[in-house]
């Protein structure tokens, strides 16, 4: 049975949203500790798995945060915990920092990346619940929501032995649906013309006619300015460095898709589903980009 709640009026988006943005103050350092990197564009050095990164302080703070970027920490930039920072330190471990009580040093290192995929599943479908066409879902989207944070507020043990991979193929199958009943408005507009008006390129890169499904495409550098991308299913597409300006976005599917250096000046992405911050941080802009209101603009697109 449908739910009987309207998606539209849930206190979802600031409510529970809150807890699903990093708080670094409440965190024990977690991401510069317990992931690793390589030296490439993202970062200057390497760094091994459970080894602090040599700009964490004592405080758990980041020594050089205002010059991530100048000091080629972009990585660092992008990544998004989605809260699972500061429930792996507050709650599964209940306060108890890996430096104090080393001895719980491993085990929360293995729960962080755990806790974190568990956190992104929360916020896309606390989005989903948002849509109004997903009414008809509604019921099994807050069924999903409940057990995924079941899943979260377990111990340590309970964390570690999740199998997240099987949970989100559960999770998946309705981020799916829900995309396809977002999206539908917009493809039924396909071969109208979309926000350019007539001529406007489409997803297909012609005039006109359907648009073209781009799951997991390699746009890598493709020239995309202007095209009417709307309603599009692009996730896990490759955008690295694609010209997107004055491009259509709105209710596009960008789930995963990865926008480093891909050129949104003055593209519209209200209404673009799944699009987290990190991706936003990642690609370039100006004060004519257009995003939903959960987002914010970074700071660096001012020197776009």
């Amino acid at each position: 049975m449908p739910s009987e709640r309207d998606p539209v009026t849930l206190p979802l988006l600031e409510d529970d949203r809150a807890a699903l943005r990093a708080d670094c103050g409440s965190c024990f350092g977690l991401c510069c500790v317990a992931l690793t990197f390589s030296a490439s564009s993202d970062f200057p050095v390497n760094k091994d798995a459970g080894k602090p990164c040599g700009n964490l302080r004592d405080d758990f703070r980041c020594g050089i945060h205002r010059d991530l970027r100048d000091k080629g920490y972009r990585g660092c930039t992008v990544y998004d915990c989605f809260g699972a920072g500061q429930r792996v330190s507050q709650g599964t471990f209940e306060g108890r920092d890996w430096r104090r009580d080393p001895a719980t040093a491993r085990q929360m290192f293995e729960v962080f990346p755990l806790m974190r995929q568990l956190h992104e599943l929360l916020w896309y479908v606390t989005e989903a619940l948002t849509f109004p066409q997903t009414r008809p879902i509604a019921a099994d989207l807050e069924r999903v929501l409940a057990e995924t944070e079941r899943l979260a507020q377990g111990d340590p043990e309970a964390v570690a032995d999740t199998d997240v991979a099987a949970h989100r193929q559960v999770v998946n199958t309705l981020l799916l649906r829900t995309s396809e009943l977002v999206r539908a408005e917009h493809l039924g507009q396909a071969g109208q013309g979309g926000r350019g008006g007539k001529g406007s390129r489409n997803a297909k890169g012609g005039k006109g006619g359907k648009k073209k499904d781009r799951r997991g495409a390699d746009l890598i550098g493709a020239r995309l300015r202007g095209a009417d991308l709307a309603g599009v299913d692009l996730r896990g597409s490759y955008l690295i460095g694609a010209d997107l300006r004055d491009a259509d976005l709105r209710a596009a599917d960008l789930i995963g898709a990865d926008f480093r250096d891909a050129d949104l000046r003055g593209a519209d992405l209200t209404g673009a589903l799944f699009l987290t911050q990190s991706q936003v941080n990642a690609a370039k802009g100006d004060d004519g980009t257009k995003l939903s209101a959960s987002l914010h603009r970074p700071a660096h697109w001012s020197q776009a």
